[in-house]
């Protein structure tokens, strides 16, 4: 798969990040799909959605929404089967999203085969996923910070969930790890996001960033 590198020395806004997003070629299907993943905490979900937003509303996975307390990481079998195989034949994908509260899978959430579809949550890098992938970002933020950040976010109602789950991200990242496979890399900032090239961004393929775009990427 032919996929964009991110380059240093571009100036770019959110909305011209989603105009070249839309220009890769597609990687599941008729779909082109972008991964989001980072530590938990990491900013993830409000960058995705923010890049949602630029794309005139696109579709977003929520990978916490695959998840249970029961399969955190091992729910490879049920995103294969639910969402990227209909995807790959232009279907309209259907997956039941699970209620944290509940702990149960509720009712078949339609997922259509939209230009893009974002895959946003811990794991959206792994293996299994990376062949249906047109470009991977990753949160570059460490994951003390981010798991802190997530703590104060969730408090103590949410602090049992959060000694479980903190091992089992190591475990799992440490097994499968998707920052090495990430073409660009994303830094929040107070003024946006910053992309830089991810260790996968190489200068082979066709650039995502071209060089006379400024200083540095933010959008």
């Amino acid at each position: 798969m032919s996929v964009p590198s991110c380059r240093t020395g571009s100036v770019i806004h959110i909305h011209d990040l989603a105009a070249r997003l839309r220009r890769l070629p597609p990687s599941c299907g008729p779909v082109r799909l972008i991964g989001v993943d980072g530590h938990a905490g990491s900013g993830k979900s409000t960058f995705a959605g923010r890049l949602a937003a630029g794309l005139g509303g696109a579709p977003v996975l929520r990978l916490d929404d695959i998840a249970s307390h029961d399969e955190l990481f091992d729910w490879t079998d049920r995103l294969l089967g639910q969402v990227i195989e209909p995807l790959q034949h232009g279907d309209t994908a259907h997956y039941a999203p699970y209620d944290w509260r509940s702990g149960r899978f509720g009712a078949a959430r339609p997922l259509p085969p939209a230009p893009v579809v974002l895959v946003e949550g811990v794991g959206a890098g792994r293996r299994a996923l990376r062949p249906h992938l047109a470009l991977l970002f990753w949160m570059d933020l460490p994951a003390e910070e981010a798991w802190a950040r997530g703590r104060a976010r969730d408090g103590a109602e949410q602090r049992e969930f959060w000694d479980g789950w903190v091992p089992a991200e190591r475990r799992h990242l440490a097994d499968d790890p998707s920052r090495p496979f990430a073409h660009c890399l994303v830094r929040q900032r107070e003024e946006g996001y910053e992309v830089l090239p991810g260790p996968a961004g190489t200068t082979s393929g066709p650039h995502f960033f071209t060089q006379g775009d400024g200083p540095s990427a933010m959008c």
